[in-house]
């Protein structure tokens, strides 16, 4: 009786790990379908307002479009790496923009969350909490930080998705035009479609200070649509990558060294009255590892 209790106890956990591993390989499978050529269109509107200031001014409705390439440039077992590249201007001759980046982590248990005035909390969540999850880091356009949350993906009825809400700071669209608060309350929704895939977001603006409650200023709503086109349209893309990936290689081994000192992180706004991207968008000056430590470490506050 002993050994049968055994056997059978064996052929439930292989069962559970077998189960597991499938389930890790669909979840791997979603994320490499954001990898690819696509028409995006990003549409965000301010929902509700909870203001008292008689005089305040909503954000107006933002829509706008592009094709963006979505190149994967890590592909581990337990790392998907997908940099992100707008193709905008004359279809004849377009220019390229660095974009975005995400990273997918499984099981990732270092975390940064974004407290407010371009500082970040480091924490350490315990492996139990983590388990079966997978991690989205999003970084700025020079692979500074900006959010990142830990999150199960779901595959039910023909649907796969990912679901987290993250503290990140401003996207530009906001911190160009505005300072009334100083936090996004980012609610994300990542979903795999038959025609791409959707980004779909229930954000709030909030207020924070040190010392006193959160105070919600508004509520946003983003609905990003992804539109998988042939990649050949990203071709300029896809090339504009190839060629300057060694740089931002060398930018990205530099952040992984200032991430891995696990402590809260503050940044510097500006250097010399420049942002980090201006620094690192030049052709010249910041392409080899010197310069490119140097210039990052000069954003790092001590």
């Amino acid at each position: 009786m002993k050994r049968q209790t055994t056997i059978l106890l064996a052929l439930i956990f292989a069962s559970i790990t077998l189960q597991a591993q499938s389930k890790k390989e669909l979840d791997k499978k979603s994320i490499k379908d954001i990898c690819g050529c696509y028409e995006v269109t990003f549409n965000f509107a301010e929902t509700f307002n909870y203001s008292k200031d008689s005089l305040y001014k909503p954000s107006h409705n933002e829509i706008s479009s592009a094709l963006e390439w979505a190149e994967m440039i890590t592909d581990e077992d337990n790392t998907i790496v997908i940099q992100h590249l707008l193709q905008v201007g004359n279809p004849a001759e377009p220019m390229v923009i660095k974009h975005w980046r995400q990273d997918w982590e499984y099981e990732n248990t270092d975390f940064y969350t974004y407290n407010a005035n371009n500082n970040w909390k480091y924490e350490k969540k315990p492996a139990t909490e983590v388990k079966g999850q997978w991690t989205q880091k999003v970084y700025q356009v020079d692979d500074s930080p900006r959010y990142e949350g830990s999150g199960s993906w779901v595959h039910v009825d023909n649907k796969s998705y990912w679901e987290n809400t993250s503290d990140a700071p401003l996207p530009r669209r906001e911190y160009t035009t505005r300072s009334d608060y100083n936090l996004t309350v980012r609610g994300n929704r990542v979903e795999i479609t038959d025609f791409g895939w959707i980004h779909d977001q229930d954000n709030e603006k909030v207020v924070r200070e040190t010392g006193k409650e959160d105070v919600i200023l508004a509520k946003e709503k983003g609905y990003n649509t992804y539109v998988k086109v042939d990649d050949s349209r990203c071709a300029v893309a896809a090339k504009w990558w190839k060629d300057n990936a060694e740089k931002w290689a060398l930018v990205r081994d530099k952040c992984d060294q200032v991430y891995a000192r696990d402590k809260d992180l503050s940044l510097e706004e500006k250097v010399d009255n420049k942002p980090l991207y201006k620094f690192l968008f030049e052709n010249e000056g910041y392409n080899d590892m010197a310069a490119i430590d140097g210039v990052i470490d000069s954003f790092v506050k001590k």
